[in-house]
């Protein structure tokens, strides 16, 4: 049977204020453990929660990027469950009143253009962590999470792929990155993922039984959590059996997905309005106000890179992923105005060396001055491409102009004829089955000779030149 797959995901979005949501201890990924707490976000009796404006102000501004609709009043509550790492035995969120609703995010797959409903988008607070590695017969509870501001971004089921929900997730991370609202950063929590996944005969209108992926912490994970579940499922199916409704986590390693226990209703969390905290009531002023300072985001950062440089589609796609990346490369052709070879060094060499080093741009001391000198110098015949790629990793490793690497390093292009003639002709004598390719035709012989100019050279000498020396050499 042909099986349509339906996806909707649940994003947590830790906000990137200074504070935690309801008091005023300070938010720090990495601090010792339970040394960023205090009475309110511990639970103790008699502590009062007070709102963090500065989260309302992310919170709305996410919401406006998303397209929704802002409501002008929405209603904290409390959402009833125990677990041990959550101190209150509560968590202060929203339910039937959230912030904003009915938005949608866009993204392109295999040339078409894809709508997600956003559902709604609503506050809570995030819980603490528990640590397992380390420990023989228990868990050890860190609460400096707990507190955290968080942003719940609930997605309509219109995802109908592993593969679209993987790009769904990357543009909505694209679009909070550009806003300035989280760092998004997957690998340290302050971005999570859920997925609600069920499967039902093509065609048909009932909803399949769905299950809840949980523990997925890359978008690769997120790929292949989802494309496993969807056929473990159609496997279910097909074999006579019932798609039980629960929750299961992802395990990376395996490649599986496992059961963990069942699915609550909203019922089972006996949902009521927080008692110590009025309802939101925002200024519509102040709402048009966050719309009017929104910034530049992906969608149209895209459109202007290839309106206003002439950029094939794929390269503003790539540029406009990371808005580091897509910062050098408006800041660099404000200083080299070759769009496309500014392109084509960030897509390629830089990406590459920053990979490498496993460094983010903005923590990298590479400037968009020494990288338009550098490819300044590639113009001017200083250097060649192949001797910047060497100049661009020392820029990385040490931030230094590359002009002074190359003077440091000796690595001037030789481009004197007198210089590289003598060169040319010995290998021309020393090479006589590959001369004797070339004049026979055979084309690609002449890549051989010339690399072994560039070999005994140390890639200094101009190629452009050397080619043309062994042209007119060869007749």
């Amino acid at each position: 049977m042909d099986y349509e797959t339906i996806i909707g995901l649940e994003v947590h979005v830790e906000l990137a204020t200074a504070s935690k949501v309801f008091c005023s201890c300070p938010v720090e990924f990495g601090a010792e453990p339970n040394t960023r707490v205090c009475p309110v976000c511990l639970g103790l009796p008699g502590t009062l929660p007070v709102l963090n404006k500065r989260a309302v102000e992310f919170a709305v501004r996410a919401a406006l990027a998303l397209n929704c609709e802002v409501h002008p009043t929405s209603q904290f509550a409390r959402k009833n469950y125990f677990y041990p790492d959550m101190p209150k035995n509560y968590q202060i969120s929203q339910y039937d009143r959230p912030l904003a609703t009915g938005g949608y995010v866009e993204f392109e797959v295999d040339g078409r253009t894809v709508r997600v409903g956003i559902r709604r988008v609503h506050m809570e607070e995030d819980t603490g962590k528990l640590l397992h590695e380390g420990v023989e017969g228990g868990s050890l509870v860190d609460f400096n999470r707990a507190g955290v501001p968080l942003l719940e971004i609930v997605s309509e089921p219109d995802i109908r792929s592993p593969e679209e929900a993987r790009l769904y997730l990357q543009e909505l991370r694209a679009i909070l990155l550009y806003t300035g609202v989280s760092d998004v950063r997957m690998e340290e929590g302050s971005l999570r993922c859920d997925a609600n996944v069920s499967i039902r005969p093509r065609g048909s209108r009932e909803w399949g039984t769905l299950t809840e992926v949980k523990n997925m912490n890359s978008f690769r994970s997120v790929e292949r959590a989802l494309a496993y579940e969807v056929q473990r499922q159609r496997e279910v199916l097909e074999s006579g059996g019932r798609v039980v409704r629960e929750t299961r986590h992802w395990d990376e390693g395996r490649g599986v997905t496992f059961s963990s226990r069942s699915k609550e209703e909203a019922h089972d969390y006996r949902y009521f309005p927080e008692p110590d905290l009025l309802p939101l009531v925002l200024d519509p002023a102040w709402v048009r106000e966050i719309g009017e300072k929104m910034p530049e985001l992906p969608a149209q950062r895209r459109r202007r890179l290839v309106e206003e440089y002439g950029l094939p589609a794929y390269d503003a796609g790539v540029l406009t992923a990371s808005k580091s990346l897509g910062d050098l490369f408006d800041r660099t052709v404000k200083l080299y105005d070759d769009a496309k070879a500014v392109s084509n060094w960030l897509m390629g060499e830089v990406s590459r060396v920053l990979r490498e080093r496993d460094l983010d741009i903005e923590r990298s001391p590479l400037t968009p001055e020494n990288l338009a000198a550098m490819l300044r110098l590639i113009d001017d015949g200083t250097i060649s491409g192949k001797i910047a790629k060497s100049v661009l990793e020392e820029m990385v490793d040490t931030g230094k102009e590359p002009r002074a690497i190359v003077e440091e390093k000796g690595l001037v292009q030789i481009s004197d004829e007198g210089q590289l003639l003598p060169l040319v002709r010995r290998i021309i004598e020393e090479n006589p089955g590959p001369v004797a390719d070339y004049r026979g035709g055979k084309k690609k012989a002449l890549g051989f000779l010339v690399g072994q100019v560039m070999k005994e050279t140390k890639g200094k000498a101009n190629p452009q030149l050397v080619n043309e020396l062994f042209r007119r050499e060869l007749g």
